[in-house]
């Protein structure tokens, strides 16, 4: 039961999904942004009470249950006075727990959470299960409510969760919820790596399984729960070689040579036992698992092959917003590299560290072509570093420096709002480039 007084801070696409959940309900709440003139605001009903282009106290204050964006920090200070006072605010993932009867299959980490919950909802929808597949990606997790009449409800619930998200979700109790890696990200939010692992941490709440990941010791649950783990080994979720050939494996038994994935790369392999690992706790069949990991091909923007042009193969994983991400795709097709790998990298930085990047520009990486707002950073780390102003400038360099059998990786270890509304709109932008070629 919803109360009366209800504030939803953010529009967008979750504010809005956010506004449709609370009118089915009786419930007319006020909607607030920091921003002017806000995405979404042109479909605001007119009766609607907002408050656009900052916090205004006395509404928070007036509340009696906020529902916080999370792009919204809670240390904000109106947030801050706002919990001092008792106002209870969640975010939509909340609100979603609290009423979704179906299990939850919940999924976080640095780099990978999109492939993972793709896959996972390829994987019950062809095993017939009424699925919804949302949270941090394509769908709001509200609007996965919603069903015609005579549909039946949920029978799973597939949710990407990014760190902000968690933060305001204690109610999550998954029937498997996973980390699938830390790295730096998001260090302008958090005071450090050990509080950003911590607040990803917090998926395992109350999960009735962790799914964690044997290569990265910063994933393992902190709490004694039911636990199994994926890696590069043999081990439970693992990986063994039968015949000369590289499987993935169940409990030591081989079930697909990774030469049937269509996606490339060890942390692929990592990606697709952890969907594995999480579609057995959900109940899905194995048959229908090996189905799916045969045919599916990755998402775009992450490391997608876009043209070879000339002889040089040109890859897009504008989805590497973050060190870790990067060097995940570096290491996904260095082996296919008969020549030599040209990097584009630049956006902003979050506060990273991009000293791992060292090693690669000393070795696999010929060149990296840095531009964006944090540009200068990245120029000091080698020798091999040429800064140009838009991204345009660095696919003409990279085409100009690349021979025959060379690879040109868009990887930019930074977010992409300095310059373009999202890092889809990076990537597409580049495919064009490209493309002109």
């Amino acid at each position: 039961m919803l109360p009366e007084r209800i504030l939803i801070i953010g529009l967008g696409q979750t504010g809005l999904s956010c506004l449709r959940y609370c009118l089915q309900r009786g419930v007319s709440p006020v909607v607030m942004d920091t921003r002017a003139r806000p995405p979404g605001a042109e479909q605001l009903p007119a009766q609607t009470e907002h408050h656009f282009g900052g916090l205004s106290l006395a509404p928070i204050l007036a509340a009696e249950l906020i529902i916080v964006s999370p792009g919204l920090p809670l240390t904000s200070p109106e947030l801050q006075q706002a919990l001092a006072a008792g106002i209870e605010i969640v975010g939509d993932i909340e609100l979603f727990v609290r009423e979704c009867t179906a299990p939850i299959v919940a999924i976080t980490g640095s780099n990978g959470k999109s492939t993972v919950t793709t896959l996972v909802g390829e994987m019950a929808a062809e095993a017939g299960i009424r699925v919804g597949v949302g949270g941090n990606i394509g769908i709001p997790a509200l609007d996965l409510l919603q069903r015609q009449t005579g549909q039946p409800p949920l029978a799973l619930a597939v949710l990407e969760l990014s760190s902000f998200q968690l933060e305001t979700t204690p109610g999550l109790r998954a029937c498997a919820a996973t980390v699938l890696n830390i790295s730096e990200d998001h260090l302008d939010r958090y005071d450090s790596l050990a509080h950003y692992r911590d607040t990803k941490l917090g998926i395992y709440e109350g999960a009735e399984l962790a799914v964690y990941n044997r290569e990265d010791g910063e994933t393992r649950p902190r709490q004694a729960q039911a636990a199994v783990s994926f890696g590069l080994d043999s081990a439970e979720y693992g990986r063994m070689e039968q015949d000369g050939e590289l499987w993935l494996s169940r409990f030591g038994e081989p079930v697909l040579p990774v030469s049937a994935l269509k996606i490339i790369g060890a942390h692929n392999q990592l990606n697709a036992l952890a969907a594995m690992a999480l579609a057995d706790q959900a109940g899905i069949a194995v048959d229908v698992q090996l189905r799916v990991l045969r045919r599916f091909g990755g998402l775009a923007h992450r490391c997608q092959f876009v043209a070879e042009k000339n002889g040089v193969c040109w890859v897009n994983d504008t989805k590497a917003t973050n060190v870790g991400a990067t060097l995940a795709a570096i290491a996904g097709i260095q082996d296919a590299v008969s020549g030599r790998l040209w990097l584009i990298a630049g956006g902003q930085g979050k506060g990273q560290d991009f000293g791992p990047l060292v090693p690669l520009l000393e070795g696999v990486v010929a060149g990296m072509v840095c531009f964006g707002q944090d540009s200068a950073q990245l120029l000091q780390l080698a020798d091999n570093t040429h800064e140009v102003a838009t991204l345009e400038e660095a696919v003409a360099w990279c085409a100009g420096q690349a021979r025959p059998g060379d690879w040109v990786l868009l990887a930019p270890a930074c977010a992409s709002l300095d310059m373009y509304p999202s890092y889809q709109k990076r990537g597409e932008h580049f495919i064009a480039l490209v493309e002109a070629l």
